[in-house]
C-alpha cells in the first residue's frame, strides 16, 4: 500500500490486528464513515470482506467504482446510513474488526456512537477508532498566535475553539477510554497519529523513512503521544 507518514502507523496497527494468530481466515470488517473506500479497498485486496456504512450516496458511488477498478467489488458492500442508526443497517455482533476513523468528532452523542460500534463487534473482536486530539488543537492554535481560540479550546469540555470550529468534539485518551469501557470494551493500545508529521511543512520532511520511524517510535510514549494531532485507540470487546 502507498501511504503517508500520518497513516502508516494506523495501517500497521490494523494489519497487526488482522494478523493475530486467532484471527479468522477471512475477516469481516465494518468501516463506519468509510466514504469512498480509502480503507475498504486496500483491506479487500488483502482478502477481507468489508461493509462500508456512510451517509453520502456520492461517496458510496465512488466506493463501488473504486472497488470495481481494483477487482474487489465482490468483497465490498456499501450501505447508506450512519453511526446513529447502525443497528438498523448492520447485524449485531457481526464483525471481527470495526473501524471508525475521524467520525466521532462530528456526531451528536459520541458515547452512544461508541456503544453502537461495540454492539456491532463480535465478542473478542476489535474496534479501531481515530479521533482528533484535544491537546493538539490547543497547541496548534497557540503556535499560530490564535491565543483566544487556544484558551477557548483549553476550557471547552469538547475541545472546541469557537463557533466556527468544524468539529463538535475532540477527545483525550482517558475520556474515550471511559466511553469504550462503558460500552463493554477493553482498551488495548493508545497511539498518537501525527506526532511530528503535523508539525512540519511537508508530509515527510524530505526524509520519509526517518519520519515514519520517528512517528512509530514516539507514538505510544507520553508526552509525545498525547500531543499528536489524532489519537488511535484499539479496543477489544
Amino acid at each position: 500500500m502507498s501511504r503517508h507518514a500520518r497513516e502508516d502507523l494506523v495501517w500497521d496497527l490494523i494489519e497487526s490486528e488482522l494478523g493475530r494468530a486467532d484471527a479468522p481466515a477471512v475477516a469481516q470488517v465494518l468501516d463506519v464513515g468509510g466514504g469512498s473506500g480509502g480503507l475498504a479497498v486496500p483491506l479487500a485486496r488483502e482478502g477481507c470482506t468489508v461493509t462500508v456504512v456512510d451517509a453520502s450516496a456520492d461517496a458510496l458511488a465512488t466506493l463501488h467504482r473504486r472497488a470495481a477498478e481494483a477487482g474487489v467489488a465482490g468483497r465490498i458492500r456499501g450501505v447508506q446510513g450512519d453511526v446513529d442508526d447502525l443497528s438498523g443497517v448492520v447485524p449485531e455482533a457481526g464483525f471481527d474488526l470495526v473501524l471508525c476513523h475521524s467520525v466521532l468528532g462530528v456526531v451528536d452523542d459520541p458515547a452512544a456512537a461508541v456503544a453502537a460500534l461495540s454492539a456491532a463487534t463480535r465478542p473478542g473482536g476489535a474496534l479501531s477508532i481515530v479521533v482528533a486530539n484535544r491537546a493538539s488543537v490547543v497547541l496548534a492554535r497557540a503556535v499560530r498566535g490564535e491565543l483566544a481560540q487556544a484558551a477557548a479550546a483549553l476550557a471547552d469540555a469538547d475541545g472546541r475553539w469557537g463557533p466556527g470550529d468544524a468539529l463538535l468534539h475532540r477527545f483525550d485518551a482517558a475520556g474515550l477510554g471511559a466511553m469504550l469501557q462503558a460500552a463493554g470494551c477493553v482498551v488495548e493500545s493508545v497511539h498518537g497519529v501525527g506526532v511530528f508529521a503535523d508539525l512540519i511543512a511537508s508530509d515527510d520532511g524530505g526524509a520519509p523513512a526517518r519520519l515514519r520511524a520517528l512517528e512509530r517510535a514516539a507514538s505510544d510514549i507520553p508526552p509525545y503521544r498525547d500531543i499528536a494531532g489524532r489519537l488511535h485507540i484499539l479496543a477489544r470487546r
